[in-house]
């Protein structure tokens, strides 16, 4: 039996020992209808989950520039493209050779035109004309040339995210081909080229991000948020590292208490509990900050998940259509900014917007986003995946469309006249957007496929970055035992 056919077989039995009676959906023959006919629920559910995978995987495949491997920051109208956006589509790549929607041949040689152009994209501290400085690459890129989109800043998150994939396939390829020979040494170029040092002015801290203009943002990267995996990829890093003690630093800032009935680090949006983890295996590894809380990150993600559904079931604001089966709060799209009157009360509504619930604070204007329940598959497959379930059987292609989920939904703006500038109000059901958010596929396609097979994070655990990241900042314990 291939490793992979073993994984797919534990991730079935897997499925099968959590779906709860009813709690699939219907199986799936290629159109967007509803239910088709009983079946088992665990079958039901399995044939769900292959469908939001493939539909998923098909963003990346099919709306990334093939010449130079840009995937867009969103879609059916790609501004800019997104690098983190690239990193979570080269990440996708391995999970459609293994899941039957591409060759293996056709995602190395997608993976190697993407390296490639990053390789060679023009660097320096010009303000235009050039795609990255010192390593690092802009936020946003054009999707034709690759140079900075307009004025944005060089993002040290983002490129961690870029990074993340750039070290995914430089594990999955592992042939000794010329295609896959050459991909594992551009992966190393990348990723020993960025200057994690030079990115930290106010030492040992990491800046957000640079601006050829005026120089560094003048705020750093404390945590507890998604640039866990940052600081990981900057101590891993053999040329350009970050100090251990930057690692103690970070957690310093983190905010742990009880919200919901759970006891965590607390990070609002669902999207900081998610990102880190789509890459590297956090279960039974511990810092000296969780370790003296007797938590590994894996269990604080969780416990933030379990938090949003009670604070959606208790829905304090009253929006309509929270539930113990409808919850999520992350950043996303939204309506647009605007306020406007629902059931007789004035509320508030936002754009693009970091949603999200938690002890420091709420931010939520009833728009619910379908990848803060697909990120957190893993973490609570008994929640999660009736919670994607319901949100497709209730809103059919409303929701669900050719790309899997659209980004977000709103069922309080449910009646025609609200002034919203982005998607469309369907009368007497609510607001659905109508783009696609490459940074919010990738966690749905990822944290499902970490659920079923563990393929990432296999990788990942075998990455000599990954695993000298973590152990300089003191991770011990489960499958890291012995490797520092």
């Amino acid at each position: 039996m291939t490793r992979t056919a073993a994984r797919r077989l534990v991730g079935l039995a897997a499925l099968v020992a959590l779906t709860p009676a009813g709690a699939g959906c219907g199986s799936d023959d290629g159109g967007d209808g509803g239910p088709t006919g009983p079946m088992t629920p665990a079958l039901d559910t399995i044939a769900f989950l292959d469908t939001v995978q493939a539909r998923t995987f098909d963003f990346f495949w099919e709306t990334t520039n093939p010449a130079n491997g840009l995937v867009p920051d969103r879609w059916p109208d790609p501004p800019f493209a997104s690098i983190a956006a690239v990193g979570f589509g080269l990440t996708a790549y391995p999970i459609g050779v293994e899941r039957g929607r591409v060759t293996r041949a056709e995602a190395a040689d997608r993976t190697l035109a993407t390296l490639r152009f990053f390789h060679d994209a023009p660097q320096g501290p010009a303000a235009s004309a050039v795609t990255g400085h010192r390593g690092f690459f802009y936020h946003f890129l054009d999707m034709s040339t690759g140079h900075r989109f307009q004025q944005v800043e060089l993002s040290t998150i983002d490129t961690a995210l870029l990074m993340a994939g750039v070290l995914t396939v430089q594990q999955y390829f592992h042939g000794d081909d010329p295609v896959e020979t050459e991909i594992r040494e551009l992966a190393d170029s990348l990723f020993l080229a960025v200057e994690w040092d030079w990115a930290s002015p106010r030492p040992p801290l990491v800046s957000l991000g640079w601006h050829p203009e005026t120089g560094f943002l003048p705020h750093d990267w404390r945590g507890y948020n998604e640039a866990m995996l940052l600081y990981l990829l900057a101590l891993g890093s053999t040329t350009h590292p970050i100090p251990e003690l930057a690692w103690a630093e970070w957690t310093t800032s983190y905010q742990f208490g009880e919200y919901y009935g759970q006891v965590h680090v607390n990070f609002a949006p669902l999207f900081g509990h998610q990102y880190s983890h789509a890459w590297i295996d956090f279960r039974g590894i511990s810092d000296a900050y969780m370790a003296a809380r007797g938590l590994d990150y894996f269990e604080n993600s969780r416990r933030a998940t379990y938090a949003q559904q009670a604070y959606a079931v208790d829905n304090p604001n009253q929006w309509n259509g929270y539930s113990e089966g409808l919850w999520g709060l992350t950043a996303s799209d939204g309506p647009g900014s605007f306020q406007h009157t629902v059931n007789s009360r004035q509320r508030t509504f936002h754009g693009y917007w970091a949603r999200g619930a938690a002890m420091d604070a709420v931010r939520d204007d009833g728009t619910i986003a379908p990848t803060a329940a697909g990120g957190s598959v893993p973490f609570a497959p008994e929640i999660a995946i009736p919670a994607l379930a319901e949100m497709r059987q209730r809103f059919g292609t409303h929701l669900f469309q050719q790309y899997g989920f659209v980004d977000a939904f709103n069922l309080s703006l449910n009646q025609a006249g609200a002034p919203t500038t982005h998607g469309g109000i369907v009368p007497g059901v609510g607001w659905f957007d109508r783009d696609y958010l490459g940074i919010d596929q990738g966690p749905i396609l990822i944290m499902i496929e970490n659920h079923r097979t563990g393929l990432v994070w296999e990788l990942m655990r075998e990455s000599p970055y990954i695993v000298r990241g973590l152990c300089r900042a003191g991770f011990t314990g489960g499958w890291l035992e012995g490797r520092c």
